[in-house]
């Protein structure tokens, strides 16, 4: 053996041992944070990561009274079936159209009013802005529905009111198939939009309020200021939050578009969230709809890889 060798192997156990108190040194300079963080480890193992075993159920004949490991197995079957279903392609057009519209119209209207309420200066007149914005978040979707379904009232609704004030009669929205979509989104935006800028505000707290300074020294107005400096500094949470909606695209929610729907407006409103219902809590058909699920979450996975690839490559940003 060389000198060189023997020299690297009484050395390599003193790096082995810096190397270790570097980890220590780490650790016990951010234990707090690990610490904090065990309560959402233990939720996302026992709510998430191990409830995946049963994705099991979609390549089953699944039976309650023999459980998953005992059930049959069917292979693609539920699969076949839910391709083969006729109305399966309308209710995934449906998801794709309301999934479409919530990330086109929903997703930026946080961003602007974020910007808006960072341009208030009378603390009090924003604190109410703020308060009032975030409210409706706090309503359940079936009080946010009844809300909506009695503005939207052809006889005692405020909307039906003033169309009638205009010489035109009332319109029956809830029973037109044509507006199921717009009021699907748009009261989504109402209830969430307000409660989304808590992120966007946090990100633009955090801007160095110097570089506004400067840019008012150069003569820059307020909007040069928030296309210069307060856009490009929160770009990276605008693009973090709009993969994971990506990553969501047909995770749409299941009670935000049930408190809506009906005979008359189900044939445009009917997404994969309530056929599941239907399917799976009233008919009982566990593995088809679990088949269901499955599909919607390699989609999801899918896109949000796709996403973040393009995002990477065109900002530099992504989730990963």
């Amino acid at each position: 053996m060389s000198y060189s060798e023997v020299k690297q192997e009484l050395s390599r156990p003193q790096e082995q041992m810096a190397r270790k108190s570097g980890l220590l040194t780490y650790y016990n300079r951010y234990k707090v944070l690990y610490l904090l963080s065990i309560p959402g480890i233990v939720y996302f193992l026992i709510f998430k990561y191990i409830p995946l075993t049963g994705s099991v159920m979609a390549f089953q004949d699944y039976s309650i009274f023999t459980g998953i490991w005992k059930s049959d197995w069917v292979g693609l079957d539920n699969f076949r079936r839910m391709f083969e279903y006729a109305d399966f392609w309308r209710i995934l057009k449906n998801t794709m159209a309301i999934g479409f519209y919530t990330l086109f119209f929903a997703f930026p209207i946080p961003i602007l009013l974020a910007l808006m309420m960072n341009e208030l200066r009378n603390q009090l007149f924003k604190r109410f802005v703020q308060t009032a914005v975030y409210l409706p978040h706090f309503l359940s979707w079936v009080v946010v529905g009844g809300i909506v379904i009695e503005i939207l009232n052809p006889t005692s609704g405020v909307v039906n009111y003033i169309v009638t004030l205009f010489g035109h009669e009332p319109i029956y929205f809830m029973g037109e198939d044509s507006f199921i979509r717009t009021i699907i989104v748009s009261s989504s935006v109402w209830r969430d939009a307000g409660w989304s800028t808590i992120i966007y505000l946090a990100a633009m707290s955090g801007i160095n309020p110097d570089l506004y300074e400067a840019a008012q020294i150069d003569g820059a107005t307020r909007w040069k200021q928030t296309w210069a400096i307060t856009i490009p500094s929160i770009l990276t949470t605008i693009t973090i939050l709009f993969l994971l909606q990506i990553g969501n695209f047909l995770d749409l929610g299941f009670e935000r578009v049930f408190v809506f729907l009906n005979p008359l407006n189900n044939s445009q409103g009917d997404i994969l969230d309530t056929y599941i219902y239907r399917v799976g809590l009233i008919q009982r058909e566990y593995s088809y709809t679990t088949a269901i699920g499955l599909f919607k979450s390699v989609i999801g996975f899918v896109l949000i890889v796709t996403a973040n690839m393009f995002s990477k490559k065109a900002t530099g940003e992504g989730l990963y």
